[in-house]
């Protein structure tokens, strides 16, 4: 196809190291086929084809975001390359946040509250299906938000308790789950593969429709 890149062998993606289960992510990543790197500083986004924003506390997550003055270039990095955001990292990507409202990097036409599932002990795991996968995949939520209203171009790809947990919009993708907590990684080989699909300008693969990387 005219203009297109080749596709990279191994997208190189990283993961915001600043709160969180990062290390975590980058095993799940390097098992989806991609190469992981932490990120810390605006110089480590620049080598990068696509980012994950993991799961911890949010207005934490907010606070280094700023004390390291990532804000604005993980926005513009948005603008042009996939975000993916588990739990607190969905809860940045939303356009909207409440009880409590809080800033965000308004990524993704969403309405996210936070902790509406209820507090730490009220955490729970669950199979769930997801568009695409011949098997449930296992969600683990941890004092997770739920996504309240999903823009027309947000397409809902798995639901729990009728309330959408995965979902993805243009470049990006969000979970109200922790992914990276279980050894199945075909969430992340789903992001690996719409990272991949950039850079021949085709239509991000469905989730269980993509190639097995080992």
């Amino acid at each position: 196809m005219a203009g297109s890149r080749a596709v990279p062998p191994k997208p190189v993606i990283g993961v915001l190291a600043l709160q969180g289960d990062f290390a975590a992510h980058g095993k799940a990543l390097e098992r989806a086929g991609a190469e992981a790197r932490e990120v810390r500083t605006i110089a480590d986004l620049t080598p990068l084809d696509g980012l994950i924003i993991p799961g911890g506390e949010s207005t934490t997550m907010l606070k280094l975001i700023d004390l390291e003055r990532l804000f604005e270039p993980l926005r513009e990095f948005g603008s042009r390359k996939p975000i993916f955001g588990t739990c607190a990292g969905a809860i940045l990507m939303a356009r909207e946040v409440v009880r409590p409202e809080q800033a965000s990097l308004g990524l993704m036409d969403l309405t996210v509250e936070r902790n509406a599932y209820g507090r730490q002990i009220d955490s729970r795991i669950a199979s769930i299906p997801v568009a695409g996968e011949p098997e449930p995949v296992e969600a683990v939520f941890i004092r997770a938000p739920i996504i309240r209203r999903a823009g027309d171009d947000v397409t809902i790809l798995a639901k729990y308790q009728d309330d959408p947990v995965l979902v993805s919009e243009g470049l990006h993708m969000v979970a109200t789950f922790h992914p990276e907590l279980t050894d199945d990684a075909r969430i992340h080989r789903h992001f690996v593969n719409s990272v991949r699909g950039r850079y021949t300008e085709r239509v991000p693969v469905e989730v269980g429709q993509e190639h097995q990387t080992e």
